[in-house]
């Protein structure tokens, strides 16, 4: 009677014990800016960039954000990564500040570059490291998310000289020839933050604006990431971040791309996307204008179809990810969701 007993115990509790909680990363809409939410098993929160601030003819993206945040049920952000000074990545943090809890900063360091007025948004965003904790990261870092692994694998013009776990491996692709337009465009992209998100098995690249031609460093003469389950395309989608040497080493099985109607979504990479091997999906925030019906994705994987601001709805996609490397995306503009099982094949 008393095993009987223990056994039904056991079994109720097995019952009613809360599923595993998942790695949840939301691509915010912000029109072509760029900002990111993570949310860990553990339920803290990582937020990279906060668009655009405002400007003639466009609201500043905080109150996008600050609506996005509470319809998540989201009370604070634990780490605010400013992947760097462009206008459209570091916004008017000072104003998000004030109307949201920041706990920590995170970014590459001072302000070394010059030019497109960001001496001027500078200034105000290193204010508020009187008030709030500010971290300075470096290629090999970590960020101590609780419930997931944050490595840093590129800041401030530099990135990783050691492979990560599961990287190392030469790459075929290096026989091949660089981007061609792989020229410095912007030097601030280039200073920026890149971050790999580990849970379990999944796996999570996000190198924000970093250029081709730094993109090679990560990927040649080795691959000193590994393969990726999911990569968030650089620069917005601009061909300009595009290094087919890394993203087919990378191997990831889905794109995400934050980009916007005119901005990023280029007819070129999606071209080099959709020649890497083992890629089942790209997702995008925005049908881009650029691409056209040939080069975009169908629109149940594009959270913002209609290329008309006016009718800009506004709509995010989710990834919900598990330990053991499967994920499920969602448009939350239509609850369209597609199902990534574990696959270990997916790595080679």
């Amino acid at each position: 009677m008393k095993m009987i007993l223990v056994s039904i115990l056991a079994a109720l509790f097995v019952s009613t014990s809360p599923a595993a909680r998942t790695l949840d990363v939301y691509v915010i809409d912000v029109e072509g800016g760029k900002a990111l939410l993570v949310i860990s098993p553990a339920g803290e929160s990582l937020l990279i960039d906060v668009g655009w601030p405002k400007s003639n003819g466009r609201e500043a993206s905080t109150e996008r954000l600050i609506a996005d945040f509470k319809t998540l049920g989201v009370k604070r952000i634990d780490y605010l990564v400013i992947s760097h000074f462009d206008t459209d990545h570091i916004g008017d943090v000072p104003a998000l500040a004030a109307r949201f809890p920041v706990r920590r900063i995170v970014d590459h360091g001072p302000l070394t570059t010059t030019g497109k007025g960001v001496e001027a948004r500078y200034k105000p965003y290193s204010d508020l490291f009187s008030n709030i904790e500010h971290i300075a990261v470096r290629p090999g870092d970590t960020i101590p998310l609780k419930g997931i692994e944050v490595q840093v694998v590129a800041s401030a013009g530099n990135v990783i000289d050691k492979p990560m776990k599961g990287g190392g491996a030469p790459n075929p692709w290096c026989a091949s020839s660089r981007q061609e337009d792989a020229i410095v465009q912007d030097a601030e992209d280039n200073m920026s933050v890149g971050l790999l998100f580990t849970l379990g098995k999944f796996r999570m690249l996000d190198l924000a604006d970093l250029e081709a031609h730094q993109d090679w460093y990560l990927g040649c003469p080795n691959n000193l990431i590994g393969a990726v389950d999911v990569y968030q395309a650089n620069v917005h989608g601009q061909f300009k971040g595009m290094e087919p040497v890394l993203v087919n080493a990378l191997h990831p099985r889905v794109a995400m791309m934050g980009n916007g109607a005119r901005k990023g979504g280029d007819p070129e990479t999606w071209r080099v996307l959709r020649a890497t091997p083992g890629l089942e999906a790209v997702w995008q925030s925005h049908f881009s204008v650029a691409g056209g019906e040939d080069h975009n994705p169908p629109a149940d994987f594009i959270a913002n179809p209609d290329p008309d601001p006016s009718k800009d709805q506004n709509r995010m996609i989710k990834l919900s990810a598990q330990p053991d490397g499967g994920f499920t995306i969602t448009n939350m503009r239509n609850n369209f969701s597609t199902m990534y099982p574990s696959n270990p094949a997916s790595h080679p």
